[in-house]
């Protein structure tokens, strides 16, 4: 059995996974052909059983598909929302699966978001509802609740509290400069809270900026009375191969969030993102999440099927394989030139 990610009550976990943009690759393991013969979705269900949900025809005349991968959780939660019995349960069996899984691995929240549902808003507010009436039938875990429109996160939590707030407290993901009216929802709903670091109309470009809006919105958040201890800071993480700067200024701003608001806030972010584009994610990953607990990091958004607590902490920092994805994740690795090479030289293991 697989070690929970987390064995210290310090680090708080919100399990990504439940995102209708999540893909998997046409050619990877898990989309088979079904013992009926059509094409699916293989995966391991509640009951330890391999089960399998189908893709289904209208998803396979889309540009997504076309290009190779799969939205797995667009999937489920259309068929969810089915009014054909079996399709329903093809879909909840499928989300329920992840829900255990995340539960069973050390998530404290899990984030729910449906923003690539439809284009259309109405569209959009029916599936947040039923996720989230679904969700709070089965799990152990308060929701997160995602989205990139304010309006979909009121709906998200005036349905949770429809439902009587099943899970206890909700996350809200997230709060900024630009949507400070989520803050609003986060009081009133009694939330926790993410807030990021994004500017009113831009992104930070150092870890100056960084801390500059995150001490603003832990303003905001107090003029509201928002406790503290329900408030994560998200410095925000963006991909190193784009800019080799990046991991820094992620790590320096947190390093100087901690002076400036010590152990009253929690610092989290999206702390898988670093890798996106590159090789030897995982790797990529861990290294990152080591380095950023050290740096005072005390929350995560991450998916814990992949990150494993026990891992992460037992890195043998002195390995030239860490060492690599250290230098890089540093900035001392160009182009992430170094990293790409070890890589296909076969040196990074497995």
């Amino acid at each position: 059995m697989r070690n929970k990610f987390l064995k210290s009550p310090t680090f708080s976990v919100i399990g990504e996974n439940i995102h209708t943009t999540r893909v998997l690759m046409r050619k990877g393991r898990r989309v088979v052909v079904d013992p009926q013969g059509e094409e699916s979705i293989k995966y391991r269900g509640r009951d330890g059983i391999d089960q399998y949900m189908s893709i289904p025809d209208d998803f396979k005349r889309t540009k997504v598909y076309e290009e190779g991968r799969v939205k797995h959780f667009m999937i489920a939660v259309t068929k969810g929302m089915s009014d054909d019995p079996l399709e329903q349960k093809q879909g909840e069996s499928y989300i329920a699966a992840e829900i255990d899984r995340q539960e069973r691995l050390g998530s404290h929240f899990l984030d729910l978001n449906i923003d690539e549902i439809s284009h259309h808003i109405e569209i959009q507010k029916k599936a947040l509802r039923w996720l989230i009436g679904f969700y709070g039938s089965i799990s152990k875990l308060p929701p997160s609740v995602d989205s990139s429109s304010s309006e979909l996160i009121k709906v998200g939590l005036e349905e949770y509290e429809r439902i009587g707030r099943p899970q206890g407290d909700p996350m809200i993901n997230s709060a900024s400069l630009e949507r400070v009216e989520v803050l609003d929802l986060a009081s009133r709903h009694k939330g926790h809270v993410i807030v990021t670091s994004a500017g009113n109309d831009s992104m930070p470009s150092d870890e100056k900026g960084r801390v500059e809006n995150a001490a603003e919105m832990v303003d905001l958040c107090r003029d509201r009375n928002i406790s503290f201890d329900r408030v994560h800071v998200d410095p925000l993480l963006f991909p190193i191969s784009v800019d080799q700067t990046f991991g820094n200024h992620y790590l320096d701003a947190v390093k100087l969030m901690r002076k400036e608001f010590g152990d009253q806030i929690r610092i989290t972010g999206g702390l898988s993102n670093v890798s996106f584009g590159l090789p030897s994610r995982r790797l990529i990953n861990d290294t990152f999440i080591r380095l950023a607990i050290d740096a005072g990091v005390d929350s995560g958004i991450l998916n814990p099927v992949e990150s494993n607590w026990g891992r992460v902490m037992g890195l043998d920092m002195e390995s030239e394989r860490v060492k690599l994805a250290m230098d890089m994740l540093l900035g001392h690795d160009e182009f992430c030139m170094n990293f790409i090479g070890a890589f296909r030289e076969g040196r990074l293991g497995g």
